[in-house]
């Protein structure tokens, strides 16, 4: 059960800055407050390594054919870079959908991997993205962060502490099997995070599976299982979902031409983006209004 008082303070410090749509920055680095009071669009992202707490409300994420839905009382930990489709799926003015999504520290997680016990080395993970009810130990030591966030004394003096504990109990709970793995020197998972990164850092050129696969030590039809089960999809799939998110921030920033967007992100032609695009964001890029720049 989530604390009435805990989700009022998080929805008033989001509507004190205005509601913007991509969450609202706190005083501890990497610590976001969310509130929206409409469902949203399902919109194309890159979920980065993130645990989020649900107060009220629900949002669901799409991957391929897997659909992940996440309500209040529950935390979602992403181990691993995920293109997703996702959406607030419940949510009303007079009861808005209201979260608080951090960032993980893998650094810190490290520090913690022996102290987090036996127990949690019996957990196994299979996904990179997994949701449970959240324990009243975490949501206590969200809500703490959040709370001491709104003071520069209380950050620099207890944010530390208050993060390395949620990073312990993060790796203790139920769903933290898959970032327990992550932290683990040469297992797969890490071998597949290494992947990523070398996907993400040369989107825009070709990539050969054979290539990727040596790189993170394995055969190509292991990395290629293994690759599938983390993330849900395909490497060479991967690398198109980060261009065509790339392409769409491009035009829509206003500017460009559906073939400048096309070459810059890596595609020859300009005709398969197109038709991969409208197949990816329903509408042709040609249909793509650019969006103003906020104003500061």
């Amino acid at each position: 059960m989530v604390p009435q008082d805990l989700i009022e303070e998080v929805a008033a410090f989001v509507r004190a800055k205005g509601t913007p749509e991509d969450g609202c920055e706190t005083g501890v680095g990497g610590l976001f407050a969310f509130c929206r009071e409409t469902p949203t669009e399902f919109q194309a992202m890159v979920y980065e390594p993130v645990m989020c707490l649900v107060l009220q409300g629900a949002k669901e994420a799409h991957l391929d054919d897997r659909v992940i839905r996440y309500g209040a009382g529950m935390s979602l930990i992403v181990s691993h870079a995920l293109p997703v489709t996702a959406g607030v799926i419940d949510a009303a003015p007079d009861k808005p959908y209201v979260s608080l999504v951090l960032r993980l520290d893998l650094a810190t997680a490290r520090s913690l991997y022996d102290e987090a016990g036996a127990a949690a080395g019996q957990q196994r993970g299979t996904h990179s993205m997994s949701v449970a009810d959240s324990d009243a130990a975490l949501t206590d030591a969200m809500a703490r962060l959040f709370r001491l966030s709104q003071d520069p004394a209380e950050v620099q003096a207890l944010a530390p502490l208050v993060l390395r504990e949620i990073h312990f109990r993060l790796l203790r709970a139920q769903h933290g099997g898959m970032l327990r793995q992550l932290l683990l020197h040469e297992s797969p998972a890490s071998r597949i995070s290494k992947a990523i990164a070398l996907i993400r850092a040369g989107y825009k050129a070709p990539i050969a599976v054979a290539e990727l696969a040596a790189a993170a030590g394995m055969s190509q039809s292991t990395f290629h299982e293994h690759f599938k089960t983390l993330t849900s999809t395909t490497p060479l799939q991967y690398q198109k979902e980060l261009r065509l998110l790339e392409a769409r921030r491009l035009l829509m920033s206003g500017g460009r031409s559906v073939a400048s967007a096309a070459y810059d992100v890596g595609y020859e032609s300009p005709t398969q983006f197109s038709r991969e695009y409208a197949r990816k964001f329903g509408i042709p890029p040609r249909d793509e209004k650019p969006v103003p720049a906020a104003a500061t």
